[in-house]
């Protein structure tokens, strides 16, 4: 007789979780468009059996760490530092230079949000984030299986990450 195992999931989709940055991102080796924004939202998804008390993770407590990581991002402009072609040069204590090709911009540092990715997409920027969101949730919801965020940069365009917690 095989044994029947239930899974639960929660999902946090907050005004919370709302934040407006800028970005530009290349299209191939040699095509990078404008700098331009978004008012990105981002969600989350939790999976995994229930705990003693009933639900999978706190749902405030799951909102609650990720607002401060989405915080981290707002009203910034979104760089990769690991973009092969886009230099990102950060030496500097007032400002941050960054050039393609033969294109060159300067931005205030406190206004950058320099970021150890390889393109500011939304599948890249949700992965981060579910980098960044993965201990906390393997501390709050240790039985938790997998852990999905998505972020939506244009009301409906979605880019999600998928990490198995190995709980």
């Amino acid at each position: 007789m095989t044994q029947t195992v239930q899974m639960f999931s929660i999902e946090v989709e907050k005004e919370q979780l709302i934040f407006s940055a800028a970005h530009f991102i290349t299209f191939g080796e040699n095509i990078c468009e404008s700098i331009h924004g978004h008012n990105y939202r981002v969600r989350c998804r939790i999976e995994g059996p229930l705990n003693e008390h009933g639900y999978v993770a706190d749902f405030i407590a799951v909102r609650d760490h990720l607002r401060e990581l989405v915080r981290c991002l707002d009203h910034h402009v979104l760089l990769a530092l690991n973009h092969p072609t886009i230099k990102v040069d950060d030496s500097s204590p007032q400002e941050v230079v960054v050039t393609f090709a033969e294109r060159r911009w300067v931005f205030p540092r406190g206004d950058c949000a320099l970021l150890p990715i390889r393109n500011t997409t939304a599948e890249l920027l949700a992965a981060f984030l579910t980098e960044k969101l993965a201990p906390t949730i393997r501390e709050i919801a240790d039985s938790a299986c997998t852990l999905e965020i998505g972020v939506d940069e244009n009301e409906g365009q979605w880019g999600t990450c998928r990490m198995s917690l190995g709980g």
